[in-house]
């Protein structure tokens, strides 16, 4: 695990906007390691009539070239790539979505607050309408931002560009929390001030090797000097 982040009072008192990631840090993380490592093999096996190992061996490769780009994270590519409906056996699943312990009193608080409360998440529109369905947690948000609308993931500095312009805020009065060291390194090195990273965003794995950024494992830590 990380280094417990720590903010102070006056930490509080600067922060206008609080952008938090949504699959593993709001989501257990849980869900979509199933679907994606589990549920998408056995389909894509069964519709293509291939060994569950053939279909482990060839998803394998399309994960790791696809990585960190937007594709990775859009279902329409990957429903033309594989043949089959994504969002349609993820609708299928959603009722395995999970809230992470901490979130909704996390969301409460600051939403109730002076501040901003952004989601930001690199996450299809459509999956990301599959799971606010299931868990109704975007009455806590001032805006909604999936990366497909900026057409660049959160790894890219131009989405961090974008995003600053449209929230009409300065990410050095930003907080951001994610689950991804690569992107909270980006949003660091794009102007963020205050980055967390979650340390255990799958429930079933075990927490996050020492990253070297700061951490919290639920959301509710950070409300003790919440101002």
């Amino acid at each position: 695990m990380g280094r417990k982040i720590t903010l102070s009072h006056n930490d509080w008192r600067s922060i206008d906007a609080i952008l938090l990631d949504m699959d593993g840090t709001l989501l257990d993380l849980a869900f979509d390691n199933h679907f994606w490592k589990t549920e998408v093999p056995s389909v894509y096996a069964k519709v293509n009539g291939m060994s569950l190992e053939e279909s482990l061996e060839f998803l394998g490769r399309c994960y790791q070239d696809y990585s960190g780009t937007l594709n990775w994270y859009c279902t329409d590519f990957w429903a033309e790539k594989l043949g089959f409906d994504i969002i349609e056996h993820k609708s299928k699943l959603a009722h395995q979505v999970s809230i992470r312990p901490g979130t909704l009193e996390f969301l409460k608080k600051v939403h109730a607050s002076n501040k901003d409360v952004f989601l930001v998440t690199n996450a299809h529109p459509e999956t990301l309408r599959v799971k606010l369905e299931q868990t109704r947690i975007e009455q806590y948000f001032d805006k909604l931002y999936t990366s497909h609308q900026f057409h660049k993931p959160k790894e890219s500095p131009l989405f961090w560009s974008q995003l600053e312009e449209d929230i009409g805020t300065s990410l050095s009065q930003c907080l951001f929390i994610d689950d991804t060291e690569s992107i909270l390194i980006q949003a660091q090195q794009s102007g963020v001030k205050h980055i967390a990273i979650i340390e255990q965003p799958d429930s079933s794995q075990p927490p996050k090797i020492d990253t070297g950024l700061p951490s919290i494992n639920y959301l509710d830590e950070l409300l003790d000097n919440f101002v």
